[in-house]
């Protein structure tokens, strides 16, 4: 079985042609996502950047982007997905990262513990999965999980593309177009909402990030409870993917988007359950997982179905 049957739905590399179904499915989002930006420009420039990367002749991770799509076996797109290869080349990569501290009074008999964030770049080097988002009408029967898992079986399809670690920043809790994180931490610095905030940053990278963000640790206490209550939670459309993520064998230990606090999770490459359960023989041999799927193809002739579907 080298190719999915006729009228199947599959997973495979965008193209140019399909910049019209991804700003229709940006415009599906809600905003905050910052890797499927409602931008036709914005969009225009990732699709580029995907083709330019599956062209290049690379031993080894430096700045590349690929976006996947999900067709319905009638040549509809209804799904997308991404993946950067080394993040904190074009711009840093910023996280909060959680930890706890204590004072103490001896004089008083009192001690005090809270939590603070520290604004790190400890996964720069690492690459990124992100950009996951499916037609409200498709999230049935297994899709989103294989549109995720597709990432995986192209990471390893291509691992010398790829870091030893991977990322990946979920979209933070919202009320409405609002972001209570945001408003209390970031927005005084930058002016607007988070929503603007996340359009700049796809547009035109983090800089303003390092120009503008408070340098010293925030003590969580000081913040208003609604802020606090959001660190690390994941938006309500975001925890299947959360869930996925667990199921993979990433990490939530802390670290935390600095727009607007949601969850950024991370694994060691080779230890993702999808890579880890996969054999890649060789460049021509179909790549077939316990979870029923089949990848075939290199970079741009990648594709990904469900074997279970074949006749």
């Amino acid at each position: 079985m080298t190719a999915p049957n006729p009228g199947q739905p599959f997973i495979r590399m965008a193209r140019m042609a399909d910049l019209d179904a991804l700003l229709a499915l940006a415009a599906l989002s809600g905003g905050g996502m910052t890797n499927l930006p409602n931008d036709r420009p914005a969009l225009q420039e990732r699709l580029a950047w995907s083709e330019d990367s599956l062209d290049a002749q690379i031993d080894a991770p430096q700045d590349e982007f690929y976006m996947l799509v999900l067709e319905d076996g009638a040549g509809r797109v209804i799904g997308t997905a991404s993946i950067f290869s080394r993040i904190g080349v074009r711009w840093p990569f910023y996280s909060y990262k959680r930890a706890r501290v204590t004072h103490a009074s001896r004089g008083l008999n009192r001690s005090f513990s809270t939590h603070v964030l520290h604004l790190v770049n400890d996964f720069d080097g690492a690459s990124e999965i992100a950009g996951l988002f499916l037609h409200p009408d498709a999230r049935t029967g297994g899709m989103g999980a294989m549109l995720a898992r597709s990432r995986y079986l192209f990471i390893a399809q291509h691992r010398e593309r790829f870091g030893d670690q991977v990322v990946a920043e979920l979209r933070g809790w919202m009320e409405g177009d609002t972001s209570p994180f945001w408003d209390a931490v970031a927005g005084p610095f930058f002016g607007g909402g988070v929503l603007e905030a996340d359009l700049f940053n796809a547009m035109h990278g983090n800089q303003f990030i390092a120009d503008l963000m408070p340098r010293y640790p925030i003590y969580t206490s000081m913040l208003p409870a609604a802020a606090r209550e959001v660190i690390g939670r994941p938006h309500e459309k975001s925890l299947p993917a959360y869930r996925l993520l667990m199921g993979e064998d990433f990490l939530d230990d802390g670290y935390c988007d600095i727009f607007d606090a949601g969850p950024t999770v991370h694994a060691r490459t080779d230890h993702i359950a999808t890579i880890r359960d996969c054999a890649v023989v060789d460049e021509t041999t179909p790549i077939r997982t316990s979870k029923g799927l089949i990848a075939t193809g290199r970079l741009g002739d990648f594709r990904l179905w469900r074997e279970e579907q074949a006749a």
